[in-house]
């Protein structure tokens, strides 16, 4: 198994985010994903990021762009993480989704791999059922953008091996990032609060009691958030959000997390934020 290989499972804007953040730091990967037009679409947003992280970031890249492409091996199956030592999994909020990759996985896989659920309320223990070890299965909750956010919030699931949570530190702490561990239940702590915020803030446009601009003034003026909660809601993407909610309401049976009608309405309508170009706000890409 080779000890600095990691697998990353998903090229939207988290995977991408993080492979190059691995590859940054001298991890060799993997990004898969189904199409190769999707790869090559997060080799275009690698490349935009890492100029954006060399503009904005204290610490430099001390590698050039094409040091870190060359780290990064782009693949449409999992066969080419027989020796994976990592594998961080970002596919979409969705079970059904989620499920035949662990499937397929725990037959691909090294006994020793870790794996790394990249979730923000699907339950660890859940996955960790699937998987032939799964004391080797543990959440993490990384930030957007990946290489320019240092906290990630990492779920110990039932079957969690203390074992594993240290391995997941010290492999985080290799690449800058800073590790706090919480409890496997849904939201975890993050998106628990988050979720609520960003739902609750939609309401209050639709239920016009304030523009978009106007809710984010609020929170960044009168709280000093970086950034209010409907660019936050853009910066994830509406559809997560509108996922992570269903999750939330279905896992707690509790109606205050019922998704507001016009984040429903914004997403069939496929208006999901910055990665759409449309979302409460306008953006280019």
């Amino acid at each position: 198994m080779h000890k600095k290989h990691v697998g990353v499972i998903g090229a939207g804007v988290m995977g991408a985010d993080m492979a190059l953040d691995l590859s940054a730091n001298g991890y060799q990967v993997t990004l898969v994903d189904i199409t190769e037009e999707k790869l090559n679409e997060a080799l275009k947003k690698i490349k935009k990021t890492y100029q954006l992280v060399q503009f904005v970031r204290k610490k430099k890249i001390s590698l050039s762009l094409d040091e870190v492409l060359a780290q990064i091996q782009l693949a449409t199956s999992f066969e080419g993480l027989n020796d994976a030592h990592i594998v961080i999994e970002n596919v979409t909020e969705d079970w059904e989704i989620k499920k035949p990759i662990y499937e397929e996985l725990r037959d691909i896989c090294p006994e020793e791999t870790i794996y790394f659920v990249n979730t923000s309320c699907i339950s660890i223990t859940k996955v960790g059922s699937l998987m032939h070890h799964p004391d080797k299965v543990i959440g993490a909750h990384f930030m957007n953008p990946v290489p320019l956010k240092a906290l990630v919030e990492v779920i110990r699931g039932k079957a969690t091996s203390d074992e594993t949570v240290e391995t997941a530190k010290n492999f985080l702490k290799s690449f800058d990032k800073t590790p706090v561990v919480v409890h496997d239940l849904p939201g975890f702590v993050s998106n628990r609060v988050l979720m609520l915020t960003i739902n609750e803030a939609i309401w209050a446009v639709q239920d016009q009691v304030a523009t978009p601009a106007d809710v984010d003034k609020i929170f960044r003026g009168g709280f000093g958030h970086k950034m209010g909660p409907l660019a936050t809601g853009d910066l994830i993407g509406l559809d997560t959000i509108l996922n992570s909610l269903l999750v939330l309401y279905e896992s707690y049976k509790d109606p205050k997390f019922r998704p507001c009608p016009l984040l429903v309405k914004m997403v069939d309508a496929g208006e999901y934020g910055k990665k759409s170009g449309k979302g409460f706000f306008q953006y280019d890409i």
